[in-house]
């Protein structure tokens, strides 16, 4: 993978990433969005729901849905997203040290995804921007150069901060250091490069209130090398970024027993329950049940499967949150062989995967900025005053509370003004709470960074 235009490559990315960091301000503690009794992977204290009689007096009705994101979310295209894994599951392998050729091995696959984002580019009338990240891998004893993929959509607001979202395009095979075995990858992960190249159309559209990077990455199948050293370069180049998402084995539905859930999805964060990356899982579970009814975010308690990585974990590892989005069910007899192919994708639920990252871009880069400087004041006898500062273009607010031990969010209400007066703001029935805009459309921000009930 040589490029006689790589200097060109270098100073477009110097560029691009000096353009971020004059519009970016200081990254916030990851927040949380919209909460209401739910069940959770872990197990919670067990509270009952709470009647209306026990929510705080004047709650108001919650805006409608915003009918712009659903439009939005329909804009997803499975035929797209299946051309664009067929393309890559008939590279033969995608592993780092594979030869390069027309239409197979891990260059070819560069240009395609390259080749990708350079027709949205054009498309987009200059709003979507492109630079390679190259970098130097030894893998095996063979030393190559190595490209992440770069798209950027600049964001209109200053301050509005970084969201990444990433997908790895390499694959490999049972032998780690065979270049040569057939590794097709279809949901290993073309599904991912597929759902990254449909959300950049998509997201290329239109002016965003925060910047947005769409990433594809190289080498994740030999320990995660291409997302460690794009952390690295990003830090040297002081882009702080607030949010990573990871899309990696997002197409399936199936199980290795014959299990079926074509209407659930993980996703993983590192601990513990309060950090930064679980606090952007629970977001994404608030934002799904939103928008998104026909997809569930299942929210895990760990960093990843079991002795599994991922390229989340660079981030996380750096102080990023980040979260990896992956199907419910996995048939690992079929990954890193050569039946992982198109076959074992379902059209449907690759598209509610695209989806379920889309609302969540949508959210976090379009919605109000995140309510900022909560706190509890105890006021009338046996109740507490919840305040923050008010958000520009916020029409209301929804509170978030969050039982002991859960992973996830248990209850809501809507709220006009900033602040709200309740016996409920109690730590032996929640342990913390969020606070999130909504602006006259019903469409939500980022939430607060949350709140531990003292």
């Amino acid at each position: 993978m040589k490029h006689s235009t790589l200097r060109i490559f270098i100073v477009t990315a110097w560029l691009a990433l000096a353009a971020l960091a004059c519009n970016l301000g200081t990254p916030e503690t990851p927040p949380t969005v919209v909460p209401r009794p739910t069940e959770t992977l872990l197990p919670t204290i067990g509270y009952a729901t709470l009647s209306p009689e026990e929510l705080p007096q004047a709650v108001v009705t919650a805006p409608p849905a915003d009918a712009n994101l659903t439009n939005i979310l329909n804009r997803v295209e499975s035929d797209r997203l299946f051309l664009h894994v067929d393309a890559l599951q008939r590279m033969y392998t995608r592993h780092v040290n594979s030869a390069d050729a027309p239409d197979r091995g891990i260059a070819a696959a560069y240009r395609y995804v390259r080749g990708q984002f350079e027709e949205i580019q054009k498309a987009s009338a200059g709003s979507f921007n492109i630079f390679d990240h190259p970098f130097t891998l030894n893998w095996n004893g063979i030393t190559t150069v190595q490209y992440n993929i770069v798209g950027i959509i600049q964001g209109k607001e200053i301050g509005g901060g970084i969201i990444l979202v990433g997908a790895h395009y390499d694959s490999i095979g049972t032998d780690p250091n065979n270049a040569t075995y057939n590794a097709p990858g279809a949901n290993d992960n073309a599904s991912g490069v597929a759902a990254l190249i449909e959300l950049a159309r998509i997201l290329a559209t239109r002016p965003h209130r925060a910047t947005i990077m769409l990433v594809a990455l190289s080498a994740e199948e030999v320990g995660r090398k291409g997302s460690i050293e794009l952390v690295k370069y990003l830090r040297e180049q002081q882009i702080p970024i607030n949010y990573m998402i990871n899309l990696d084995i997002i197409g399936s539905q199936d199980g290795p027993n014959g299990e079926i859930a074509d209407r659930q999805i993980r996703v993983f964060s590192d601990g513990p329950n309060e950090s930064p990356s679980r606090q952007l899982a629970r977001m994404l579970e608030l934002i799904n049940f939103q928008y998104m009814p026909t997809m569930q975010v299942m929210v895990q308690g760990e960093v990843d499967r079991a002795g599994r990585y991922g390229d989340h974990m660079s981030f996380s590892e750096a102080g990023i949150p980040a979260v990896r989005l992956i199907e419910m069910y996995e048939e690992r007899q079929r990954h890193h062989t050569p039946q992982d192919t198109i076959e074992d994708i379902e059209a449907t639920y690759l598209t509610r995967s695209t989806q379920t990252a889309l609302a969540a871009l949508t959210v976090l880069a379009d919605g109000p900025p995140a309510p900022r400087n909560l706190s509890l004041r105890d006021t009338a006898p046996g109740k507490r005053t919840l305040v923050w500062e008010p958000v520009a273009g916020a029409a209301s607010y929804i509170v978030a509370l969050r039982h002991p031990t859960s992973l996830t969010y248990n209850q809501q209400f809507p709220w006009t003004g900033n602040s709200v007066e309740w016996e409920g703001f109690v730590s032996s029935q929640f342990a913390g709470l969020v606070v999130v805009a909504v602006d006259s459309n019903g469409l939500m921000g980022p939430p607060s960074a949350e709140y531990a009930i003292p």
